[in-house]
This record gives structure tokens, sequence and C-alpha cells, in this order.
């Protein structure tokens, strides 16, 4: 069975990253739920918000990703995570999610060390001079893109 996936984040976020996720994986999104802390809302009522978007994935091992260390959707999540069935990671971005998505069958701790990579991996300096982005000669014989 799959691991379920419960995004806490500051409001979008969460339902936008769960939107990504539908449309790069258009039947991806069962067991991928999203939960958007509202500001200006008490701890312990986003804490029940939170227990309950848990509940209603009713899996047996969730992966617990929320926006930022230290802010309230991650303090939040760490109410809800024991360590066993639940993992928490702090730092959610796409190509984490999207990694944690496709590994989802693996065991609990490897959904973990997957999503971590996928993680760091995603962030880069990316070049935006050439080779990657020369402007083509308007007489080139070699109309081919070549990217690394």
């Amino acid at each position: 069975m799959n691991n379920g996936i419960l995004i806490i984040a500051h409001a979008p976020l969460a339902s936008a990253l769960r939107q990504c996720v539908l449309h790069v994986f258009p039947d991806g999104a069962v067991g991928v739920a999203a939960f958007d802390v509202q500001p200006n809302v008490p701890p312990e009522e986003t804490l029940a918000g939170a227990t309950q978007a848990l509940a209603l994935l009713d899996a047996p091992r969730t992966l617990v990703l929320t926006d930022m260390f230290g802010a309230t959707p991650c303090n939040v999540a760490q109410k809800l995570v024991d360590g066993v069935n639940t993992k928490l990671i702090a730092g959610v971005n796409l190509p984490m999610l999207l990694r944690a998505v496709t590994y989802r069958r693996e065991s609990l701790d490897a959904l973990v060390a997957r999503a971590l990579a996928g993680g760091t991996q995603g962030v880069m300096q990316v070049a935006t001079t050439a080779p990657q982005n020369q402007v083509r000669k308007k007489n080139d014989q070699n109309n081919h893109d070549h990217q690394q």
C-alpha cells in the first residue's frame, strides 16, 4: 500500500503544490492531501484541522511535508508526527514532492531519503549563457537543439 503524503503550508502553498502534483500525475493525487494554514487562526484550531486532514488520508504511514522550519505549519506538524508511522520534512519544494509521489510505495524511511534527495537535487543555479541559450544564426545548417 502507498504511503500517504500530507502537505501543511502557509495558504495557498499546500493546495498549489497538490495542484502541481495533479498537473504532472493526473492520477497520482490519491493519497496526497493539502492543508493550508490560514493567517490569524489560533494554533489549536490549525492543529485540529491538520489532524483531521491526516485522518482523512487513512494511510498506514504518512510523510508530512511543511514549507518552513520554525513557522506555524511546521510547529503544528511536529505535534502530528510520531516518528514511526509518520515522518516530517520541512522545506518542501516541488521536486521534493514529485519525488515523494513517485516513490511512495517504498518504506517510509526510504521515502524520506528519496524526498530529501529530490528536494536538494532540484535546487541549482541554471546557466543563462552559451551553450544552453546560444543565439542561433539565421542561416544555421545545424538547426538542432542540444541540451545537457
